[in-house]
């Protein structure tokens, strides 16, 4: 079993909110999953580059923490489905401004590593 090396600071809002949400997909999950894609095949298909391996990881640990419940439906075939709870509809907030920021960035950002890759090329 894993042992943290370094513990939780739980006196320290960031560091909580980096070990729920710390992640390259979490925020791209919660905002497809608020937009109505429910289901795991869904989530694959729509947020680009993730694949089902560690969608599946990414949904139980947002499940853990409390973002996520997921229904199952016993009908045939076999159908799952993930929503937010309070707690994640909360961030909701925090992801929009995120996406806002990061669209706004894009194009620098696009100009710095174009930059570096030049630099690095010469």
């Amino acid at each position: 079993m894993y042992q943290r090396k370094i513990p939780i600071d739980y006196d320290c809002g960031l560091s909580v909110a980096m070990e729920v949400v710390g992640s390259k997909w979490k925020f791209c999950i919660l905002d497809e999953i608020s937009k109505g894609i429910k289901r795991p095949k869904d989530l694959v298909n729509a947020i680009n580059g993730i694949t089902k391996r560690v969608l599946q990881k990414q949904l139980r640990e947002l499940e853990l923490h409390g973002l996520l419940e997921k229904t199952i439906y016993t009908e045939i075939p076999l159908r799952v489905e993930y929503n937010l709870t309070v707690s994640g509809k909360s961030l909701l907030p925090l992801v929009s401004a995120i996406d806002q920021w990061g669209m706004g960035f894009s194009s620098r950002l696009k100009t710095i590593l174009e930059t570096e890759a030049t630099m690095n090329y010469l």
